[in-house]
């Protein structure tokens, strides 16, 4: 019988498939993915995870009981910390100033939709919309150590979310929707959560490659007021 991680995660193989083969995987690896793109991406990536972490507040709180709220909130910080210790090397190394971006629409869309679920829905459901987060990018990272990058910087990025360190914290995750006791219309809801945060994913990335932005310049709203 197959646990409730490997079903999601078949759920989802077209999307995987696709990402590994974006050209801003695919340059990242080749070491010709250009420097403003790659920036772009790390400081949408450093406001994107501002929000997930109130998500992550809020899954905490909902959890069904004391053990997995524990787990939960121990465990991950695994992963959050090699990140937000990635994102300031990058942003020193660089010389990027935070406040010279905005949020791209898919940013904005990504949160706003992780935060509704958050906020709205049962615990198993917040959890699978927050995992994709997760797990994509440590399969990502573990897949793409096999071929590694010529440009040091992507090398790290690639060894940071391939490492052990980060995969700690997704494994604790893993271990926490494996053990959930959920009915098939339950676990359908998770699906469909599961799917779409990895549809934004792979939307995340090519937003970057894009240099997504809006139309017009969000600042503008706080100079009205």
């Amino acid at each position: 019988m197959m646990e409730n991680s490997e079903k999601l995660w078949n759920s989802i193989k077209d999307i995987y498939s696709s990402i590994l083969k974006h050209p801003f995987i695919l340059e990242l690896v080749e070491g010709t993915l250009s420097r403003n793109k790659f920036e772009y991406y790390i400081i949408q990536d450093y406001l994107y995870l501002r929000e997930f972490s109130k998500a992550l507040a809020l899954l905490s709180a909902k959890a069904e009981d004391e053990e997995n709220a524990l787990l939960f909130a121990i465990h991950i910080q695994d992963a959050i910390k090699v990140e937000k210790a990635l994102h300031k090397f990058y942003i020193s190394e660089f010389n990027l100033d935070v406040e010279d971006y905005e949020t791209s629409p898919t940013n904005l869309a990504y949160t706003s939709y992780l935060l509704a679920v958050a906020y709205s829905r049962p615990f198993h459901e917040v959890i699978s919309a927050v995992l994709p987060c997760y797990w994509i990018y440590m399969e990502v990272g573990k897949e793409l150590l096999k071929k590694g990058s010529r440009d040091k910087y992507y090398q790290k990025w690639i060894e940071t979310y391939g490492g052990e360190d980060y995969e700690r914290g997704v494994r604790a995750v893993l271990g926490i929707v494996n053990g959930l006791k959920v009915s098939e219309e339950e676990f359908n809801k998770m699906k469909i959560h599961f799917r779409t945060a990895s549809i934004y994913e792979y939307m995340f990335w090519d937003s970057a490659y894009r240099l997504e932005r809006f139309p017009f310049l969000q600042k503008k709203i706080k100079e009205c007021n």
